[in-house]
């Protein structure tokens, strides 16, 4: 079972690689990568015409973190009135969008997506029955009529 610790762990090496540590050594000082991340889009805002992204996250957890390190990196997600709850748009350079955000965002949100779903088996394999699986697969109902 992953810890805690564990997680926290993960997140901060999956943001250092995305800021480009070279060494072991910036991987360990993953703190300052959310630094470098800032850096590289500050360097992109000012070489690109800012886009207007749109992404449709169904998971709420996704959308919360997508939310969060948009707003880790100085961009403001929004949506537009009577959009969908799962829409979030962001403005900003699309090399930064395509290139750090949201692989950076599919990473972290693989490590979470992993670690809660981990948890949620734990807690209804002690807590509620011991067998977690998907429901059996029968064959098809039978017609009306045969």
């Amino acid at each position: 079972m992953t810890t805690d610790q564990d997680l926290r762990d993960k997140l901060r090496k999956i943001e250092a690689l995305f800021a480009g540590a070279a060494t072991p050594g910036e991987k360990a000082a993953a703190g300052a990568a959310a630094d470098r991340l800032r850096a590289r889009l500050r360097e992109a805002v000012e070489s690109e015409q800012p886009d207007e992204f749109k992404f449709s996250l169904q998971d709420p957890w996704g959308r919360h973190l997508f939310v969060a390190l948009c707003r880790r990196y100085g961009l403001k997600p929004f949506r537009y009135r009577r959009m969908h709850r799962q829409t979030v748009l962001v403005k900003g350079p699309p090399s930064f969008i395509d290139g750090v955000l949201w692989p950076e965002f599919q990473e972290l949100n693989r490590v979470l997506s992993s670690y809660l779903a981990e948890i949620t088996d734990r807690l209804i394999r002690e807590e509620v029955h011991g067998e977690t699986g998907e429901a059996d697969e029968v064959a098809d109902a039978p017609r009306i009529g045969r």
